[in-house]
This record gives structure tokens, sequence and C-alpha cells, in this order.
């Protein structure tokens, strides 16, 4: 189970992982190309997913316009009713979720959502055969049954309080996907589903096409035809922006900034839960040492990250979990502290040479750190850990590549990874965290393990409930693919 259109990696403390900062993006617009409609828009976006079947993982943030889910967000991000009616009952205990369902709603096609389309997603997603790498979100689900046409009951093994969450899953129509191989099928670059947009083209590594649903449950939307052109390269969408050729485009903070004194767009800057951080590989004798991750975790300074970095549009963070989020654990914050870095080094035998790199038996202070060709954020950052690694003797040496060239070295190469999930994060820390998930994919990059003690499939039911701000996406974005993230043990900065 490779895990590439969701942006998962992993550690744990003191493991594998130093988050660096996470921003938030900012998305200019207006300004419009001569001759466009103003009922069009073009936005440019950086990923591509790679399919888009929600039986596949697409959009089960909640964030596809081709589909909707039972349950959806309002603009304060808490959950609320979307194919479903209203919000689930919930009974015997927290394990009986029951949804009736929004009556009159039709798939693009014309063809009637019902109960048995909801069903049929979730038992798809389940099957063992369904290459779908976030299943395991849906561990806490024993069964999903019909009751009738316009009302569903989710059955769970044990209670687990943020399950709604997960309802947030795009429905699929149970006519067109159910007769095809849910892998392989022309589901999954030619959906059909109930959202407010239909796809018109996809053009593989260039843009996607949408045009809007006349039939939607929700309305008409205003924008009648909107593309996503993929752009890899920050500065390239950037320059296309400016150019007019855009009307949009989601950019790190730096750039965006570049365009406040432009009075023909607007900026906005938008509050989001990503995060960026640094692979501690445990397979690399040298970031496998504790003392060489617990040094780096002092000597790199985030506070300085916001600042050059991301322009102040961004905080420190000490992992996955935004300090300000209500899971995170007070009191876990560590300081910017290079003398206790350099101190950690020596007590553990790190000696600097004349070069004032540090070697043990022989062995030099040395790794190399990878980041995504084209993202500026990624390389600044990058470089900035680098530079701090070296004021403590470390040698990191930074290269570029695609995920492909990335993806074989994750396993002695660090890499500069990022993530960010506001729902609970459960959803997000098991396959960050889980030793059962090393080395699968883009899930635990830095394959940390400890010795089996419970079952994965004994998941405890979380403590909390709630819904934190979730990151804004793009129409077409299901899960920021090949976006992975990694972390726990971090040194990060997140975002405002």
């Amino acid at each position: 189970m490779t895990s590439r259109s969701i942006r998962r990696g992993a550690t744990t403390a003191l493991a594998a992982t130093l988050a660096l900062t996470a921003a938030a993006c900012a998305a200019p617009d207006t300004g419009r190309g001569s001759g466009k409609p103003a009922d069009t828009a073009v936005v440019g976006i950086a990923y591509e997913p790679e399919t888009l079947s929600p039986l596949l993982g697409y959009g089960k943030d909640g964030n596809s316009k081709i589909f909707d889910g039972l349950l959806t967000h309002d603009a304060q991000m808490r959950l609320k009713p979307a194919l479903a009616a209203a919000l689930p009952t919930v009974t015997d205990g927290g394990t009986t979720y029951t949804y009736p369902l929004r009556k009159g709603v039709t798939f693009s096609d014309g063809t009637p959502f019902t109960a048995d389309d909801v069903v049929f997603t979730y038992d798809t997603i389940l099957d063992e055969k369904t290459n779908n790498a976030s299943k395991a979100e849906l561990d806490a689900l024993e069964k999903v049954e019909k009751k009738d046409d316009h009302t569903v009951v989710f059955h769970l093994k044990y209670p687990y309080a943020p399950f709604a969450e997960r309802t947030v899953l795009p429905i699929a129509p149970r006519h067109i996907a159910g007769t095809q191989d849910v892998n392989t099928g022309s589901f999954t670059t030619h959906p059909v589903g109930t959202g407010p947009y239909t796809l018109t083209a996809w053009s593989k590594g260039e843009k996607l096409t949408f045009t809007a649903n006349p039939h939607y449950w929700g309305g008409v939307p205003k924008v009648k035809h909107l593309t996503m052109a993929i752009i890899k390269d920050d500065d390239v969408r950037a320059t296309r922006l400016r150019s007019g050729d855009l009307d949009g485009a989601i950019l790190p903070p730096e750039l965006a900034a570049t365009f406040k004194g432009d009075k023909h767009r607007t900026t906005l800057a938008a509050t989001t839960f990503d995060y960026r951080n640094v692979t501690l590989p445990t397979a690399n004798p040298v970031t496998a040492d504790r003392a060489v991750r617990q040094a780096l975790d002092l000597a790199v300074d985030r506070q300085a990250m916001v600042k050059g970095i991301l322009s102040g549009a961004g905080k420190p963070a000490y992992g996955p979990v935004p300090t300000d989020s209500p899971w995170f654990a007070k009191g876990t914050e560590r300081p910017h502290d290079p003398n206790k870095a350099q101190r950690l080094l020596d007590d553990a035998g790190w000696t600097k040479g004349p070069d004032g790199i540090r070697a043990k038996d022989g062995r030099r202070a040395a790794f190399t750190l990878w980041y995504l060709s084209g993202d500026k954020l990624r390389q600044e950052h990058a470089l900035a850990f680098a530079s701090d690694a070296k004021k403590a003797g470390i040698e990191v040496t930074v290269e570029s590549g695609t995920w492909e060239a990335i993806e074989p070295r994750m396993k002695q190469d660090a890499v500069l990874a990022g993530g960010g999930s506001p729902a609970d994060p459960d959803f997000d820390q098991y396959l960050l965290l889980h030793s059962s998930l090393a080395g699968d994919g883009f899930n635990n990059m830095s394959r940390y393990a400890t010795p089996p003690s419970t079952p994965s499939s004994s998941r405890p039911a979380a403590p909390t409930t709630g819904t934190p701000a979730r990151p804004p996406t793009t129409p077409s974005s299901a899960n920021s693919p090949r976006t992975p993230p990694t972390s726990s043990s971090p040194t990060s900065t997140t975002s405002t």
C-alpha cells in the first residue's frame, strides 16, 4: 500500500523528524486577462491529483468540488449537513451513527443519489482489494447498512469520538463506479459526482477544467468555467499570474507579498494547519543517533524561518499539531538553544574536525537532505536547516528532485517534507507514527519502529472531539498529492 496521494510520513518523539515551518498560503486574484468572461477563472496550483476517484482517496478531507460527502464544514469549520439532511444521531454508547439523507439529489448524469451509494462507497474503500492508502482512518468502522433509501446507519467496533469527521468522504455513484475495476477503471479519470462542478477535461501535467453543475442541489456556482493549471514551480506561477495568464494562484508568503501593491489584484491570506519538517531516517547511522536528532531540534532557529522565509506569516511549531490546536500538548515546545546542541554532541562523542564538521568513530556527521524541485518554500527551508545544522558541526548537503527520484532514497536520506491535518490528530498521526507503516511509501518515511504491544486494529477511542480550522484547498486538489509530511519529534513553524 504505497501512500502517494496522501501526505503522510512518520516518526515518534526524538526519533525521526524535525518539522520546520508551515505557512499561510496567499491567493491573489481579480485582475483578469483581457477577453475572459466574468464567469471564467484560471487558477494556478502546484500539485496534481493522481486520481479523481474518492474510492482511492481523492477529496478524502471533504475538499473536492466534483463530489459531496454526507457532511461538510461551514465557514468556522464546524461540521454541517451536505448529502445528509441533518447531523447524525449517535446512540449505543457512541457506536451507532444514523444519517438521514437529503432527498431530491442527483449525480451529474441525472441518476438519483440514495443510501445504496453511501454503502457502496464505504464498503469499497474498506475492501482489501482497493488501493486506498487512507482506509486505516476508517479502522473503527465495522459496517454500514441501508435502513431505507434515505437513511444509512454506521456501526462502529468501538466508540470513536471523531468518527463524524470521516463522513466528509465523497460519495461515489454505485451505478458507474460499481461496474468497473475500482483501481484502474475509467471512473478514476472521468468521475461523476453530486458536487457543484463536473470535470470536462484533464490534461495530465497541464490542467484540469471544470464546468458548473446546473443541477447542483446547493445552487449553481457563480464561476461557470474553472481551470486548475498545474504549475509546480512557485516562481513560474507568480510570473504567469503577473502576466495575466492566470486569474489566481496559490503562492508562498514571500511571493504573494510581491502582489500587495498591485491595484488590479487582491491578496488573500488563509489560516492553515500546514507545516514543513525534515525527516531523519533511522536507517542512516548519523540521523539515527539520538544526540544528533536532539541537537538538530535545538539548533534549528524556527523563529528566524518564520520571519525570513514566511515573511512573518507563520509561527514556530514542534510537531504536526499546531500550537494553537486544542490537541497540542502545552509544555512540549523546545527552545532554540545552539549552545546546548553543541554540548549534547560533545557529550555524545561527536568531535569537531579542522573544517568544523563533527565525526564519531570515524564517521562524519553528514547526510543529504532532499526537497521537491520547484518548491521555493521547501528549498528555502532546506537551505536554512542546512545552515543551522552546520553551525552545530553537522554537514547537510541539499539536493532537489521529483518525488519519483526522492522516494527510493528516503530510507537513507532526509526529506524536507510537509503536511497538515485539521481534523482530529488521530487520523493524521496514526499514519505518521505507527511502526506497522514504517517504510510504507510516504507513510512513516523515517521508518521508525518499536516492538508491537497491541494489534494495530485496536486503536483506542480518541478522548476529544472537535473540528479545528481546515486548510483551504483548490477545487481540484484532493490531498495535495505527493506532498508527504512526516514529523513528530519536530522542529517546526506553523501558519497564522
